[in-house]
């Protein structure tokens, strides 16, 4: 593929990652002030919601490689959810 269609490619595939990771990102900050306040209470961390929101962190850094140019591989939806870069710690 020459670089102008990739370029044009990205810009699409940015527009709609970039507003499902948006979408996405809203969500983790209400459940991580949710995880936040059961754990004040609790004293214990609800590891659903850690795991998920590094999924959220896998999947924007994916993103952000393929919008600058370091990857071609491509973020989600046009690729399959990658397996997160780190793991949940007690």
């Amino acid at each position: 593929m020459s670089n102008r269609k990739e370029i044009l490619m990205r810009i699409f595939v940015g527009i709609v990652s970039g507003i499902i990771l948006a979408i996405w990102r809203y969500f983790i900050f209400i459940i991580g002030l949710v995880n936040w306040i059961y754990t004040l209470f609790s004293g214990n961390k609800i590891k659903e919601i850690a795991e998920l929101s590094e999924i959220w962190n896998t999947q924007t850094y994916i993103f952000l490689r393929y919008m600058i140019l370091v990857s071609n591989k491509r973020p989600f939806p046009f690729n399959p959810l990658t397996k997160n870069l780190s793991k949940f710690e007690r």
